[in-house]
């Protein structure tokens, strides 16, 4: 049994949470807290009721995940809001919510963990947004395809190519997530390749009229590798054990 105040001077340390900016809704850190003990984590991307419910169904004491409850600010607590409040109080579960501080990590990143995947290693940070560098950059030897097929065999589903996948793969920038949108400031930094999970429909235009070769591998699928790190390293830290709920979006 560990303590829960422990843990999350733990997670705000290792994060670096309180130096890293972020969009308004993330609110990281302990959005929801428990009467002070945690013996079991889950690991989610989603704070979303069914993600809360079956962390209960767990027996789950904290549940960590990438995306916390306030993505779109302020709101009632009426229907699911109220719904899933209710039942984590209910049931002792507190929320800990890490967004961009688990996105850039240098070891636990869902970047690195990413380009580690790829056979990229750990690559190197690139990417300024907010005095922040949001991505890992690395050089890919083998073609388009080569790397398509690795990306497919690491997020276990299918990838949207812009690119031809004859040609070689060159230098490749990862931001996971939603960055599709940066294709151009991407471009400008010197990728030849850009893997991110999800993107405007103009942002495939774009690339095109760029030609920079664009892989669209999943919101979701890129982001499940962050809180598996961190879920491993808490089990190791603290002796608490840890289950990773497993609830895509096919975003």
């Amino acid at each position: 049994m560990a303590k829960l105040q422990d843990i999350v001077a733990f997670l705000e340390a290792t994060l670096k949470t309180e130096k890293i900016p972020d969009y308004p809704g993330a609110y990281n850190g302990l959005q929801l807290e428990n009467a002070g003990e945690v013996q079991h984590v889950v690991l989610a991307v989603d704070a979303s009721l069914p993600v809360i419910e079956q962390a209960i169904e767990e027996r789950a004491d904290l549940l960590l995940v990438h995306h916390g409850m306030f993505w779109q600010g302020v709101r009632p607590l009426t229907g699911a809001n109220y719904r899933k409040l209710k039942l984590a109080m209910d049931a002792g579960l507190a929320i800990y919510s890490s967004h961009l501080p688990l996105d850039v990590h240098e070891t636990l990143g869902n970047n690195v963990c990413l380009m580690k995947a790829l056979g990229l290693g750990k690559g190197t940070s690139f990417f300024d947004w907010k005095g922040l560098l949001l991505g890992r950059r690395g050089f890919f030897a083998d073609s388009l395809g080569e790397l398509v097929s690795r990306l497919e065999g690491a997020v276990g589903g299918a990838v949207h190519v812009r690119g031809n996948l004859d040609q070689p793969a060159g230098v490749v920038g990862v931001i996971t997530g939603g960055a599709g949108s940066e294709v151009e400031a991407v471009q400008q930094a010197g990728i030849d390749t850009f893997i991110t999970g999800e993107g405007p429909h103009w942002s495939y235009c774009l690339a095109e009229e760029l030609a920079i070769n664009v892989l669209y591998a999943g919101h979701y699928a890129t982001e499940v590798f962050g809180v598996q790190a961190l879920g491993e390293l808490l089990a190791k830290e603290f002796h608490v054990s840890s289950t990773f709920l497993d609830h895509p979006t096919g975003l």
